[in-house]
């Protein structure tokens, strides 16, 4: 092969290695297009230059970041749901607390909060937890139940003062959400405000404040508190419900080892 031969080849290489994010980000474009009227039913490798940027993007933080940039903007558009269902489950990938504020105000809408649940339990920046916290007095029944949930998968510490508050609450779905949240959580605060509700919960609600607080309890002694576990298991050893007591007494002896 002649060296001018060789030049050429070279070139050729160096400019298809040039074009090729080009064409890349053309097909991402028409994917992000796309998303604006995507719906169910379409076809889904429409969509698919986005999740190979996704992947492409794995150790690559800005990358991610403009990613989700561009996934964050969509959920305040006119989008149909599917498009912005889609955007969630990616968000819960590469979302970071840049993109909570565009998250956010999907938790009151009845069709996305479970998707925006999605993205925010997984993120572990203490803006996510703190959109959860802000949207509790925003919603109710079981939009309500199940950003309490989120908190209480999140371990929140910071929510147990407003999950304490809704243990009050008429709504018995609400309130027992709220103790089996706080039993979630397990401190020491949340055993506190779990003990307190054993004595005045609902009959209805009498064995979902034991198990909460049978939660918090293992939460504890996992902790290395095992004093404070102690004193819950003791407690809850006078329950006159059989299985919440025999619990109560398998607990003590963990405790004692």
């Amino acid at each position: 092969m002649s060296g001018r031969t060789m030049v050429s080849l070279l070139m050729a290489v160096l400019l298809l290695g040039l074009a090729m994010p080009v064409v890349a980000d053309e097909a991402v474009d028409k994917a992000f297009d796309a998303l604006k009227t995507y719906d169910w039913g379409a076809d889904r490798n429409i969509l698919k230059p986005i999740d190979d940027a996704i992947v492409k993007s794995h150790g690559d933080a800005a990358a991610q970041k403009a990613l989700a940039k561009r996934l964050a903007a969509v959920l305040g558009t006119d989008a149909k749901q599917c498009g912005k269902d889609y955007c969630c489950r990616k968000l819960s990938l590469i979302g970071t607390a840049d993109n909570v504020p565009a998250v956010a105000p999907l938790l009151t809408d009845e069709k996305l909060s479970h998707m925006a649940r999605y993205v925010l339990e997984r993120m572990s920046c203490p803006e996510s937890a703190k959109a959860m916290q802000d949207a509790l007095p925003k919603v109710k029944g079981l939009l309500k139940v199940g950003v309490i949930n989120s908190l209480g998968v999140r371990r929140d510490a910071a929510s147990t003062g407003a999950l304490e508050k809704l243990l009050g609450d008429s709504d018995k779905q609400t309130a027992g959400a709220a103790a089996a949240a706080l039993g979630s959580i397990g401190t020491p605060e949340a055993a506190k405000a779990l003990g307190a509700f054993q004595g005045k919960a609902p009959k209805e609600l009498k064995l979902v404040a034991a198990d909460a607080y049978l939660a918090c309890a293992e939460r504890l002694l996992a902790g290395g508190k095992k004093a404070d576990a102690k004193a819950i298991y003791t407690a809850l050893s006078k329950s006159d419900i059989k299985q919440v007591k025999v619990a109560a007494m398998r607990g003590l002896l963990a405790a004692s080892k």
